[in-house]
């Protein structure tokens, strides 16, 4: 189960933010109702990670959705009352609130609101935010060398992790954005497919990358979720027209090289060197990793574009102080000598459908490629 190790040491906390809003709580009927209710939260992601690597059906799914936003939830319960509690604590330092106020019905009655509305009101925009599929464009320029293009439309996604819970009207926006877009070229940065349920339909999924359009095709890198899900094998990709690339490179249309790179923590993967090391030296380079890992092999290696993904930004605040302390990039455009680095938040993200930092994204990437 993700995330395992994580709420086990989150445990003690957990059961003080419990203990602390059931001192808040005024009644004996209202205290078993909190701990009740408290109780369910805690036990909401864990269930809900057992039932989505099993066989679904619609009271799971249900069930599966409840834990899911169950740990969000927990996350900002918890730091709204330890974040309370010590801002309480230095305003009762300052002598700003005497103690006679603290313990009054009132003041305890607002406080009690407050611990619990701020949780709630910050899901629901990470409900919202999720759910609102947003197009981020960026335009560069790259050398030509003797590529006999001028430009390049390049559509690029990653992190999809496509599963039952995804609605139709997500699909549906993802196609009709990168359609709008016009792409030249559609890349995919891994992670198209969510968990292990054995009995996934992936249908629906194939015929949204099918009913993508553009000049050169689809092409796709594996993420690490692709080790995990049995449904996106080597002929899900067949079926859904997406050319994997797995450590492999070639010319396209003899305009430009393609690259894309193993998972990041696959052995025995190609380093950039030697990936590159039998294309045509006089083209421009787009390399696709999933992970934004390596940099310096991608700019020493002469690529002139790398897209990656896997980050999710964090997905939840402040988890992303944490992914742009890890990774060099964690959301968004970097140069890094002659390479445009891009690493996008995602589609979706995994697990819980909520997304308190970063967008759910296509990125249209408008390259001119310049010079004689």
């Amino acid at each position: 189960m993700y995330l395992q190790n994580e709420l086990l040491m989150a445990i003690p906390l957990a059961v003080y933010v419990g203990f602390r809003i059931l001192s808040l709580t005024a009644s004996r009927a209202l205290k078993v109702v909190f701990a009740v209710a408290y109780a369910l939260l805690a036990a909401g992601y864990p269930v809900a990670e057992r039932l989505a690597h099993g066989s679904g059906d619609g009271w799971a799914n249900a069930v599966i959705l409840f834990g899911y936003y169950a740990l969000p939830l927990m996350l900002y319960l918890v730091l709204t009352v330890i974040l309370a509690d010590i801002a309480l604590g230095v305003l009762r330092l300052a002598r700003v609130v005497s103690k006679e106020a603290v313990r009054s019905t009132r003041f305890r009655r607002v406080r009690l609101s407050v611990m619990l509305a701020v949780p709630a009101l910050v899901l629901a925009y990470g409900i919202v935010n999720h759910n609102v599929l947003r197009v981020v464009e960026y335009r560069v320029d790259v050398p030509r060398r003797a590529s006999p293009a001028r430009e390049l439309t390049v559509v690029f996604m990653a992190d999809l992790h496509f599963r039952g819970l995804v609605p139709d009207r997500i699909l549906d926006a993802l196609v009709a954005k990168v359609n709008a877009a016009k792409p030249d070229i559609i890349l995919v940065g891994g992670d198209i497919m969510e968990g292990d349920r054995r009995d996934e339909d992936t249908g629906r999924y194939e015929r949204a990358f099918r009913g993508m359009k553009s000049t050169y095709g689809t092409f796709g890198v594996p993420g690490n979720h692709e080790r995990f899900s049995r449904a996106a094998g080597a002929d899900f990709f067949a079926r859904a027209g997406v050319r994997l690339l797995q450590d492999e490179a070639e010319v396209v249309d003899g305009a430009f090289v393609l690259a894309g790179r193993s998972d990041g923590r696959s052995r025995g993967r190609m380093s950039v060197d030697k990936l590159l090391s039998g294309v045509p030296k006089d083209l421009p380079v787009i390399l696709l990793a999933h992970r934004p890992v390596e940099l310096d092999q991608a700019e020493r290696a002469g690529v002139d574009i790398q897209l990656s993904g896997h980050t999710h930004h964090g997905q939840l605040f402040p988890i992303n102080w944490i992914t742009a302390h890890e990774y060099e990039l964690s959301r968004g455009h970097m140069k890094k000598g002659p390479t445009h680095v891009f690493v996008t938040s995602g589609v979706q993200v995994w697990g819980p459908p909520v997304r308190t930092v970063g967008a759910s994204e296509i990125l249209v990437i408008r390259v001119s490629f310049t010079g004689d």
